[in-house]
């Protein structure tokens, strides 16, 4: 009796990209920007990406109404200016004692500076909590100093506090402009602070004007969150530029290397694609995006391939991706994936073993019970299959190559009955598919 097609656009688990990942920064780390991808059936992409733990702070800078023209590499801590002192007391009177003084007020400032030199110590010493609380201070005593909103952003950035940090750095910027006064580096940072809070389109402008006033030092962190924002905006060209300069600065970007490759799968270049993604696979090995959409990837070549002996080397590369994966994750979506791998590599067993696990999962979908099921009837256990495929179609009651995996193993086990209903549930699904009029005939007269 011929087995079933399986069929592989429906069985193959789609992907969808959606990530930042995540967060990177140069501030703090650069470790979770990419994993936030797959599910079964839209496995999202986790932009889990780990990356190397960097600080950023201001620089102190002196006051001066000259405009600044030079800049400094962004792998250079970014600039601050140097605080301002504060009067501690005024006279009331020119006949008053010098020892007689009257305390300062606290009362809210728009035109003298605050004095920003303890709030400066603090952020030098990595006390970014208690930085930025002094800077919010006195930022409200004197609204129109942008050293303190600077100094608070900073402190926010290296909090995570992104939005707050963008806040406060906004400020900054327009009080900057405001006194022609501008500092390249605050609205670096700022750019930076954008992209963390996911404002990609505000970013843009700021990213794009650091990397171009810096073209002869390019930074590649800094052309890397260029990317990020073109490829978040919808401007992917302009982002393959970026993602390729950075791998051309640091050919060990793992991440830059993660997103080309999605660029190049959204072009339908599995080949460069899988090229790409073995190349981050191996700069970082717990990159777990990077493992999903590789084993994804060997899937769809290997599915689309007319050479049988190119398909069972790329069914064999998608295993090995996916046991990649599964040392790093172990749930429903990832060990569903690796089972798929395992099929196409005809290790039907072992297939059945990992996909029993998945099947425990709150999280286990149609498509792992599906999948367990294809692994037990080709393993020859059918009353196991049969379980496995009604659990199926329970969960995916619309899924028409459930009826078709069913229906042969009720009919291998001689359940022609049942064989004839599931053939005929897939049929009513999909009534111009030859296989299920022919199955129905074949079936029909043993069925009582």
């Amino acid at each position: 009796m011929p087995h079933p097609k399986v069929g592989r656009e429906t069985c193959s688990l789609s992907f969808q990209t959606n990530p930042l990942p995540h967060t990177i920064m140069r501030i703090m780390c650069r470790r979770t920007l990419v994993q936030r991808f797959f599910s079964v059936g839209t496995i999202l992409l986790f932009i889990t990406a780990a990356i190397q733990a960097q600080s950023t702070r201001p620089r102190r800078t002196g006051k001066t109404t000259q405009k600044t023209t030079t800049t400094t590499p962004a792998s250079d801590p970014l600039l601050r200016p140097e605080p301002q002192p504060s009067p501690t007391a005024r006279r009331t009177s020119s006949n008053d004692s010098l020892l007689d003084v009257q305390p300062v007020k606290p009362v809210v400032n728009t035109v003298g500076t605050a004095d920003t030199k303890h709030a400066y110590v603090l952020l030098e010493q990595k006390q970014f909590a208690a930085a930025a609380k002094e800077a919010k201070d006195l930022a409200e005593l004197h609204p129109n100093d942008p050293e303190a909103w600077k100094i608070a952003g900073f402190a926010e950035l290296n909090l995570k506090q992104y939005a707050d940090a963008a806040k406060d750095l906004e400020k900054a910027v327009e009080l900057q402009r405001r006194s022609k006064q501008d500092d390249p580096n605050t609205e670096s940072a700022l750019g930076q602070a954008y992209v963390l809070s996911e404002k990609y389109q505000e970013a843009l402008p700021f990213l794009v004007a650091a990397t171009d006033r810096n073209a002869s030092k390019p930074d590649a962190l800094m052309i890397y969150y260029r990317g990020i924002s073109e490829y978040k905006t919808g401007k992917t060209a302009d982002a393959e530029k970026s993602f390729n300069q950075v791998v051309k600065l640091n050919p060990k970007d793992s991440l830059s290397l993660f997103y080309l490759a999605q660029i190049a799968l959204s072009k339908n270049d599995l080949d460069g694609a899988i090229a790409t993604l073995n190349r981050a696979t191996v700069n970082d090995p717990r990159l777990t995006g990077a493992w999903t959409l590789l084993t994804s990837a060997y899937l769809r070549r290997a599915a689309m391939s007319t050479d049988p002996a190119k398909a069972e080397a790329d069914y064999l590369s998608a295993v090995r991706a996916g046991e990649g994966l599964i040392k790093l994750r172990t749930d429903a979506e990832a060990v569903t994936l690796f089972g798929q791998a395992l099929i196409g590599s005809k290790q039907y067993p072992r297939a059945a073993a990992a996909l029993e696990r998945a099947t425990t999962a709150p999280d286990a979908t149609g498509v792992t019970f599906y999948l367990l099921g294809v692994a037990y009837s080709r393993a020859t256990n059918f009353p196991k299959a049969i379980a496995a495929l009604e659990t199926a179609a329970k969960k995916s009651p619309d899924d028409v190559n459930v009826y078709r995996e069913l229906g042969y193993a009720f009919e291998v086990t001689k359940q022609y009955a049942k064989a004839l209903a599931a053939y005929q549930k897939g049929a009513s699904l999909a009534p111009n598919d030859p296989d299920f009029k022919e199955s129905i005939e074949r079936v029909k007269p043993f069925a009582k």
